[in-house]
């Protein structure tokens, strides 16, 4: 698979103390798993940032946007979602940086030597997190008969419940216990 990146070489000017930059752009992806879900992306996602320089750190602060389809867990129609994430990242300045105190290591990371900045991870964080545990076509789709696999949202089947049997309780048999 080919590495994928959304570059942005950093100008001198953002090395000032509080300098602040817009950027944008868009990512072209065509398809991604999350769990048993695979996310088809019906356009590119676009994305913006602020970047700004905290004096020994570039806080990175925006938003990300994508269209995916995919199928819902019910029924297995197609779902299209509008996804909208927030894009956060913080990249310390030098290798020689101090390590911020109120941040575990894996809230940061360090800008590379030749001062780019790889986007495509803060890019597909942003709109992995937002895509649901559980696509639904709607929240209340009444999804597939289990029996005959009709699509209970178009229509009603003729199949009879089945009866729910319980499970055997292994404390039965205490029940003719007597205590006399």
């Amino acid at each position: 698979m080919a590495e994928r990146l959304i570059p942005i070489q950093i100008p001198d000017q953002l090395f000032s103390v509080a300098e602040t930059m817009h950027f944008q752009g868009t990512y072209e992806i065509d398809q991604v798993e999350a769990g048993p879900d695979v996310y088809a992306f019906q356009g590119p996602v676009s994305w913006e940032a602020q970047i700004t320089n905290t004096g020994d750190a570039l806080l990175v602060a925006g938003s990300a946007n994508a269209q995916v389809s995919t199928e819902c867990a019910r029924c297995l129609d197609p779902v299209v979602l509008d996804l909208q994430g927030v894009i956060e990242g913080y990249f310390l300045i030098g290798d020689d940086a101090e390590e911020p105190e109120d941040m575990v290591e894996d809230e940061f990371d360090t800008l590379s030597e030749d001062g780019v900045l790889d986007m495509e991870p803060l890019v597909m964080a942003a709109i992995l997190l937002e895509v649901p545990l559980i696509p639904l076509c709607t929240d209340d789709c009444a999804g597939l008969c289990p029996q005959c696999g009709a699509n209970l949202n178009q229509e009603q089947c003729d199949c009879q419940p089945e009866p729910e049997v319980a499970p055997e309780n292994p404390f039965a048999v205490l029940a003719n216990l007597s205590f006399d």
